[in-house]
């Protein structure tokens, strides 16, 4: 059934079924009918009436939307490429115009060679569509030359937009681009490259100003200032040679210089700022620069040769500069090692005081100068040198010295001791210490100024750091290290022997306090040490020698004053105790009778300095928590003042009134003077010698603490007992020991 007779069916069913329609659901009809809603119907007969025409051709087959095109300028030749971005409509092959008025050397599309069509002064290429497309083109145009300036043509791309990048010879500052219009212009390494729009449609001309290349000039030439700064070195086997050539080029514009060497000498090394290569050949180093027109030059030449070992003699001359108007040098004469240089020259080097040696010649020398020679040098002249080197046999200087240590050994019943060692060293620069352990002792703990450090362990022996990362002492620091030792344990009654480490360092005093338990009385009956009973009074921590600012009062006299010197009106002094030990931090108060009070703190050495003390009578007090409180009275008339205090064990609600006169200090002379009224109540007599050396010191009580919180290890130290002194001067390596009988008492 055909279109129209199945709507004229629809159309003789409509009237009778359409009161149905209204009220119902639309029926289906009868076999071989159609039944449609009534919009679908007027849809259909619309479309019957006005069929589809399809869809329309495009205007255009394609177009080309962008052109990139850059170009540079080499000699008589402008060079580029050229990006062409379009589309093709159209479908199956349509011809696409490129570009007009070039020289094409290639053409690509998508990477694949591209087929062109000639047509008139147009290039055109059959792309297939409809598809976009990008075209590559390799162009090529001659320059022309015109009195000042120089133009070439670009291709005219057929795009809607053309941007042109142009990269010209020089520094151009008239660059034109006509019909066009310049967006930016930088120069860099001799170029100058321009960023332009061009025209669509139209063929843009390219001109620069250039310069008119003039004729060769006449070679000059050149005239050259010398300048050589020579550095003698006599090392052990060899002899160096450092010249600083100096070199001013005062006409032309030289590319080569000629450095003549002095005889026997090989170059080791040639630098320079604008050096560009060097050669030796023959004695004479050819060196060329980077760039002639530069007026300075710089070289450093090394050079060396052997000597025989020992005292000897040689003559030599210095580096000269070939073909120079003047030259002018100082020469410097250094050594390494004990030598002893006697340094001189012919009648035109005239010697100079070291002092005056130009800086950048003092610069390179390393060791001191022993000479030091000025000389002027006429083109053909040789000046020369003459060394007489006296060579001595190197002594050996000792790096690291201790000025006083302590050692303290706290001794278990069970056998076991456990030793602290602090030295106070002076170090130049040697950065470990070598100590030899007691058989059986183990290091516990290292500290080097006040802070951990770690031991090194070797077969010979254990290093103890003397330095550490970022410390730099400039005077005495402290050093120390504890170790235990695991002895046999105590019988009833015996003998026995102790032993401290041995130090690759020397120690100037060793001070050695010996803890027993309470329960055991010993004896001290052989070693190599001195009881502390028979030294008059032990050096405290610090203490320097006072030969040289007190006359007649030594080290040994246990007193170390300020280093500035003792003026009027001050009162100085040390606070110790019944051992003669330093009490640091002791309050130290002078009252004077009209209720005056001033007040101070001792030092580490238990010294104190009060200033600016007025007239009159005077109440000295020293006070320190766990001490008797000790007071001295004077009449002060200005005179410096020496007033020691000495301090027993007690409590501050105790005091200890000493009646004597106090030294009085020669400002001029800086000697003590003084009379005694009471000689008993200041010097102990022989019965309480002996008490006294058994009463533990502070670093017992230090080194009990550290075993109950900071060492690692647990060693159950005896909490009371007796302490023994020893004193031993000047230990050079060896092992410090001492014996006694023991017994339980």
């Amino acid at each position: 059934m055909s279109s129209r007779a199945l709507i004229a069916s629809v159309v003789v069913a409509l009237p009778a079924i359409a009161p149905a329609l209204a009220q119902t659901r639309i029926p289906q009809g009868p076999q071989g009918t159609v039944t449609l809603p009534i919009g679908e119907y007027d849809r259909l007969l619309d479309r019957a009436a006005h069929p589809d025409p399809g869809t329309p051709a495009p205007p255009v087959a394609a177009v080309v939307g962008r052109a990139d095109l850059r170009a540079r300028v080499i000699g008589d030749t402008a060079r580029g490429t050229l990006r062409l971005d379009g589309e093709v409509f159209r479908r199956g092959q349509v011809k696409v115009p490129l570009v007009g008025g070039a020289t094409l050397a290639d053409a690509r599309a998508d990477g694949r060679p591209l087929p062109l069509l000639h047509e008139g002064d147009t290039h055109t290429a059959v792309l297939p569509g409809p598809a976009t497309f990008v075209v590559t083109l390799d162009w090529a145009q001659p320059v022309t030359s015109a009195p000042g300036r120089a133009s070439f043509m670009l291709p005219t791309p057929a795009a809607a937009s053309v941007i042109a990048t142009l990269d010209l010879p020089g520094d151009p500052a008239d660059v034109k681009v006509e019909p066009g219009l310049v967006m930016r212009r930088q120069t860099a390494a001799g170029r100058t490259t321009v960023d332009a729009t061009l025209e669509p449609g139209s063929r843009a001309q390219v001109s620069w100003s250039v310069r008119e290349t003039a004729a060769p000039a006449a070679p000059v030439d050149a005239r050259i200032l010398a300048d050589v700064k020579s550095l003698v070195t006599i090392g052990d086997a060899d002899l160096r040679m450092v010249s600083l050539v100096d070199l001013t080029v005062v006409q032309g514009e030289p590319r080569t210089f000629e450095v003549r060497l002095p005889a026997g000498f090989e170059v080791t090394a040639v630098n320079g700022s604008t050096l560009d290569t060097s050669a030796a050949n023959d004695r004479v180093v050819t060196l060329t620069v980077r760039d002639p027109s530069v007026r300075r030059h710089q070289f450093l030449i090394s050079l060396e040769q052997a000597h025989p070992p020992g005292s000897f003699a040689i003559e030599t001359s210095f580096p000269t500069v070939n073909a120079v108007q003047r030259e002018a040098g100082e020469a410097a004469v250094e050594g390494v090692g004990t030598v002893d240089v006697a340094a001189s020259g012919d009648d035109e080097l005239r010697r100079m005081d070291v002092r005056e040696a130009h800086a950048s010649l003092r610069s390179l020398a390393r060791q001191p100068l022993v000479a030091a020679f000025r000389y002027q040098r006429r083109p053909g002249e040789t000046r020369m040198l003459t060394l007489d080197v006296k060579r001595f046999a190197d002594a050996p200087v000792l790096a690291a010295a201790a000025e006083r240590g302590t050692a303290t050994t706290l001794v278990t019943a069970e056998g076991r001791t456990l030793t602290e060692v602090v030295l106070w060293i002076h170090n130049r620069a040697q950065p470990f210490m070598k100590v030899t352990l007691p058989p059986g002792a183990t290091m516990l703990s290292v500290e080097v100024a006040g802070e951990a450090a770690k031991p090194v362990m070797g077969s010979d022996g254990t290093r103890v750091p003397l330095l550490r990362t970022g410390f730099r002492p400039d005077g005495a620091y402290q050093v120390s290290f504890v170790y235990l030792n695991a002895g046999a344990a105590f019988l009833k009654r015996g003998d026995a022997e102790l032993a401290l480490p041995r130090v690759d360092v020397p120690v100037g005093i060793l001070e050695w306090e010996l803890f027993l338990p309470d329960r055991y009385a010993a004896k001290p009956n052989g070693g190599n040490v001195i009881p502390a009973r028979f030294v008059a009074t032990s050096l405290p921590v610090g203490t320097e020698a006072l030969s040289g600012r007190i006359p007649g009062l030594s080290a040994a006299g246990g007193r170390a004053f300020p280093d500035r010197p003792i003026e009027p009106g001050q009162i100085v002094g040390r606070v110790v105790d019944r051992q003669s030990r330093a009490l640091p931090g002791a309050t130290v108060t002078v009252t004077g009778a009209d209720g005056t009070r001033r007040q101070t703190v001792t030092d580490a050495n238990g010294m104190y300095v009060m200033n600016g003390v007025p007239s009159g009578s005077m109440t000295v007090t020293g006070e320190l928590l766990g001490f008797k409180t000790a007071k001295r009275t004077l009449v002060f008339d200005q005179r410096p003042r020496l007033v020691d205090l000495t301090m027993s064990i007690g409590g501050l609600e105790e005091t200890v009134t000493v009646e004597a006169e106090s030294p009085i200090i020669n400002t001029r002379t800086s000697e003590l003077s003084t009379s005694i009224r009471s000689n008993d109540a200041l010097r102990p007599d022989a019965k309480t010698v002996e008490p006294q050396q058994s009463a533990p010191s502070q670093n017992v009580l230090n080194l009990q603490r550290r075993v109950a919180g900071v060492l690692p290890v647990r060693v159950d130290v005896p909490l009371s007992g007796t302490s023994y002194r020893f004193v031993r001067p000047l230990v050079l390596d060896e092992e410090t020991r001492v014996g006694f009988r023991y017994k339980i008492r």
